[in-house]
C-alpha cells in the first residue's frame, strides 16, 4: 500500500505489537492507532515515514522508549503518545521539529530533565502536555521562547525551582497547570498567572505569595537584630496569641454540646476544603487507614470510603486502584467533568489528591444510599409513586444539563440505579463519571467509548460498536425508568432468551400495566385502591386521568427512550418536559381519587 496517505484504526481492541511493516508505508501522512491494546515497543521502522505529519499512539499499553528518530522529523505537526507506559528520557536535540504544533506525552513513565532545545521549536508550538511523568530539575529558561503556547501542562512531575517569570509574558497562554511538583518561591504576577486558580498550583508546598490564592506570604531574609529589638515585636504577638487561644478555648467549651462532631458537605464547608491541600496522610487518617469498616462500595477502578477529614467534614473518598490500567483515565475523566459542572442533581467534587502512586477523589457524602438499594433492598422503606417520579425527574434534569446546557456536552456512559445517590434530604444526585466522555460537534455526534457501561443498561450501539452519544445515555435512562416502576432489573433471571425488561413492559401496555407495576408501590400509596375504583365505577376521571394521562405515559416514555433505534429516542430536554406533565396529571388523579373515596 505504497500510496496510502492516512490510516485510522483508533477506538478498537487491537492487541499485540505495532508491526514493523508499518515502516513501508512511505506515503503515510496520518497514522492513528490510539485507544487500542497495542503493547511492546514502538518500532524503529517508523523513522522511515518521512512524510508523516500526524501520529497518535495514545491510550495503549506501549512500554518502550520513544525512538529518537521521531523527534527528528521536520514535517511532524502533531505527536500524541499519552497514557502508555513509555520510559526513558527525551532527546537533548529537538531543533529539527520546526513544524511541531502539538505534543502530548502525558501519563507515561518518562524521566530526566526537560530538554533546553524545546526553545528551538518556539515558532509554532501551541500545545505541550508532559504531565503525569517523572521529569525533574528546573523548568528550562529556553521555555521562555515558546511564546505561541496556548496550553502548557507540566503537572504531576518532580520539577523543582521557581516558576519562571517569563510565563507571565505568554500572551496566547489560556491554560497552565503546574500542580503536584516541587516548585517553590514567589508566584509571579501578570498574564495567565493573574487569573490562575489554586487547582493549577496545588501540591507545591514551597510556593508563596499570591494572597488571593490563600498561599503564605513570602518571607524575606533580614539581617540579625538585637534581642531587645526582636522582643519589642514578639512580645505583643505572644500576648495577643495567648488571649485569642483562651477566647477560642472558652467558645469551644461553651458550644461543645451544641455542635455535632462532624458535618456533611452540604453545610457550607465545601469552599473551605476545595481551597486547601488534602494529603495522602490526611486521607489515610480520615478512613482509619482505609478500613473495611468505612468501605461504602467497590467499583471497577477502585474503592469508595467514608472519611472524616481533619476539619470535621464527612466526605466520600474514591481511591483509585493504580494497578488497574484504566484507573488514571477514569480519574481524569471524572475530574474533567465534575470540576466545571454545577447542578443540584449532580454529585459535587470537593477536592483531589494525586501523585505518581496514589489518586483519590473527595466527593459529597451521600448518607441515604443509592437508588439501587432503595429499589431492591428488603431493609429499605418502599418508595412511593410520586417519589419515584421525582427521582427520575431529578436524574433527567441533571442529564439535560450535561447534554444541552453545560459548557461542554458530557456523556455519562454508565447511567444506572447504583450511580444515583441520595443526600441527607433525599435529594437525588447523579454520580460516577469515571467513564464519561466529552462530546464535540453537532446533535448527531458520537465518540469512541473504550470503557463501555454496564450490561443491561448499555444502548445497542454502545454495546456492539463502542459508540457513545446523547442517545446512548437516553437509552440507559429509559431502561432505568422501566426498572424504577416495575422493580425488575434488566438482568433479572426471568428475562432469558429473546425476552427482556423492555419486551415484558411492551407486551403489558396498555391494558395490563397493573401486572408489571412494582408490588412495593402498592405498599406506599393507594394505587391499588385507585385501580379498584377505575374498574368498579363509571366516574369519568378514572380511566382518562389514571390510565391514559400518567401511568401509560410513564411507561410509554420508558419504552420510547429505550428504543433500539437511536433516532427514535426522545431528547433529555423532552423527557424533562414530559415528566413534569406526568407529575401534574398524577397530582390531579390523586386529588380526584380522594374526592371519590370521600363520597363513597
Amino acid at each position: 500500500m505504497e500510496n496510502l496517505q492516512a490510516l485510522g484504526l483508533s477506538g478498537n481492541s487491537i492487541i499485540g505489537p505495532i508491526p514493523e511493516q508499518f515502516g513501508t508505508l512511505r506515503s503515510i501522512v496520518l497514522l492513528d492507532l490510539s485507544d487500542n491494546r497495542l503493547s511492546g515497543s514502538i518500532p524503529d521502522s517508523l523513522s522511515n515515514l518521512t512524510m508523516l505529519a500526524y501520529i497518535s499512539l495514545s491510550y495503549n499499553h506501549l512500554s518502550s522508549t520513544i525512538p529518537s528518530s521521531l523527534f527528528y522529523r521536520s514535517n511532524l505537526i502533531e505527536l500524541y503518545m499519552s497514557h502508555n507506559s513509555l520510559t526513558g528520557t527525551l532527546p537533548s536535540n529537538l531543533g529539527l521539529m520546526q513544524s511541531m504544533d502539538r505534543i502530548d506525552l502525558s501519563s507515561n513513565l518518562l524521566s530526566g530533565s526537560l530538554p533546553n532545545s524545546f526553545g528551538q521549536v518556539a515558532m509554532l508550538l501551541t500545545y505541550l502536555n508532559l504531565s503525569h511523568n517523572s521529569f525533574k530539575d528546573l523548568i528550562p529558561d529556553s521555555f521562555g521562547r515558546l511564546t505561541s503556547l496556548a496550553t502548557l501542562d507540566l503537572s504531576s512531575n518532580n520539577l523543582s525551582g521557581t516558576i519562571p517569570n517569563y510565563i507571565a509574558n505568554f500572551t496566547y497562554l489560556s491554560y497552565l497547570n503546574l500542580s503536584f511538583n516541587r516548585l517553590e518561591g514567589q508566584v509571579p504576577n501578570g498574564g495567565v498567572l493573574s487569573n490562575i486558580t489554586l487547582q493549577s498550583l496545588v501540591g507545591n508546598v514551597g510556593l508563596c505569595g499570591a494572597p488571593r490564592l490563600g498561599l503564605s506570604p513570602c518571607i524575606e531574609k533580614s539581617r540579625p537584630t538585637s534581642g531587645r529589638h526582636i522582643l519589642k515585636f514578639i512580645l505583643p504577638v505572644v500576648i495577643i496569641g495567648a488571649g485569642a487561644f483562651v477566647a477560642c478555648l472558652y467558645l469551644m467549651i461553651k458550644k461543645k454540646n451544641k455542635k455535632p462532631p462532624y458535618v456533611t458537605a452540604s453545610t457550607g464547608m465545601t469552599d473551605l476544603i476545595s481551597h486547601r491541600l488534602v494529603s495522602y496522610h490526611e486521607i489515610a487518617r480520615a478512613t482509619e487507614n482505609f478500613s473495611e469498616d468505612n468501605l461504602l462500595g467497590t467499583g471497577s477502578f477502585g474503592k469508595v470510603f467514608k472519611g472524616h477529614l481533619d476539619d470535621g467534614l464527612v466526605a466520600a473518598i474514591k481511591v483509585l486502584n493504580m494497578q488497574v490500567e484504566q484507573a488514571v483515565r477514569s480519574f481524569d475523566a471524572e475530574c474533567q467533568v465534575l470540576r466545571m459542572a454545577r447542578h443540584r442533581n449532580l454529585i459535587q467534587i470537593l477536592n483531589t489528591c494525586s501523585n505518581l502512586d496514589f489518586r483519590a477523589l473527595l466527593l459529597q457524602y451521600m448518607p441515604n444510599g443509592s437508588l439501587e438499594e432503595h429499589l431492591h433492598s428488603e431493609n429499605m422503606e418502599p418508595l412511593g409513586f410520586i417519589k419515584r417520579l421525582d427521582i427520575m425527574l431529578g436524574v433527567s434534569e441533571a442529564m439535560d444539563y450535561l447534554h444541552h446546557h453545560h459548557c461542554q456536552v458530557v456523556l455519562h456512559c454508565d447511567l444506572k440505579p447504583s450511580n444515583v445517590l441520595f443526600d441527607e434530604d433525599m435529594t437525588v444526585h447523579v454520580a460516577d463519571f469515571g467513564i464519561a466522555k466529552l462530546l464535540l460537534g453537532d446533535e448527531n455526534s458520537m465518540v469512541s467509548a473504550s470503557m463501555p457501561g454496564t450490561i443491561g443498561y448499555m444502548a445497542p450501539e454502545l454495546a456492539f460498536m463502542g459508540r457513545a452519544s446523547r442517545n446512548s445515555d437516553v437509552f440507559s435512562f429509559g431502561i432505568m425508568l422501566l426498572e424504577v416502576f416495575t422493580g425488575k432489573r434488566p438482568t433479572d433471571p426471568m428475562f432469558v432468551g429473546e425476552s427482556s425488561l423492555r419486551q415484558w413492559v411492551l407486551q403489558a401496555i396498555p391494558a395490563r400495566l397493573i401486572d408489571v407495576l412494582d408490588e412495593k408501590l402498592h405498599l406506599g400509596e393507594q394505587l391499588s385502591q385507585a385501580f379498584h375504583h377505575q374498574t368498579h365505577t363509571t366516574s369519568p376521571f378514572s380511566s382518562s386521568i389514571a390510565y391514559d394521562n400518567f401511568l401509560v405515559s410513564t411507561f410509554e416514555m420508558g419504552l420510547e427512550c429505550s428504543s433500539d433505534s437511536p433516532d427514535k429516542r426522545a431528547s433529555m430536554s423532552d423527557v424533562v418536559t414530559r415528566l413534569k406533565s406526568i407529575k401534574k396529571d398524577y397530582s390531579a388523579f390523586m386529588v380526584a381519587t380522594q374526592s371519590v373515596q370521600q363520597k363513597h
